[in-house]
């Protein structure tokens, strides 16, 4: 498998992960935790030497996007914030980050990634380059707080 076909694939099963969830599945959060590391490994991967720094979010249609943060903000409830630990405001304030904002940003930017592949398969080079763009100025660092705070909750058991 090449390094961008094993990206394309775990982003789906991504995607299909986030998109079929509801209340009754109690194992979706130690999915969610074994899945993002292969995810992460998939995308350093590929050549991220060129490419645009264009996000596909700015394209998504912003009531969808806040119903996906709803809807995982609900299913979340208390394991949604989690601490910034090094992150200080310029006032001094510590910041606070919301996994389903995490999760909601890295689905939008790899969603419309995979319908940009999907609907328009000649230009396939052109949309992995934008993901790993989006990937370096954007929704990298949202898979490394859902990572942590993933990793935190693992290790109080309270991934169920």
């Amino acid at each position: 498998m090449t390094p961008h076909t094993d990206f394309v694939e775990t982003a789906r099963i991504y995607c299909d992960l986030i998109d079929h969830l509801d209340g009754a599945d109690t194992v979706w959060l130690e999915r969610l935790a074994k899945l993002l590391p292969r995810l992460h490994a998939a995308v350093a991967e590929m050549d991220q030497s060129k490419g645009s720094a264009e996000l596909f979010s700015s394209e998504q249609d912003l009531d969808d996007r806040f119903e996906l943060f709803s809807r995982l903000h609900m299913l979340l409830g208390e394991k949604d914030p989690y601490w910034l630990e090094f992150d200080v405001s310029s006032d001094g304030q510590l910041m606070t980050g919301s996994l389903a904002d995490d999760l909601t940003d890295i689905f939008c930017e790899l969603k419309a990634g995979l319908e940009m592949l999907e609907s328009h398969p000649e230009k396939r080079s052109s949309a992995l380059n934008r993901l790993c763009s989006s990937y370096k100025t954007h929704w990298g660092q949202h898979l490394m707080d859902a990572q942590r705070h993933l990793y935190e909750l693992d290790t109080r058991n309270q991934l169920r």
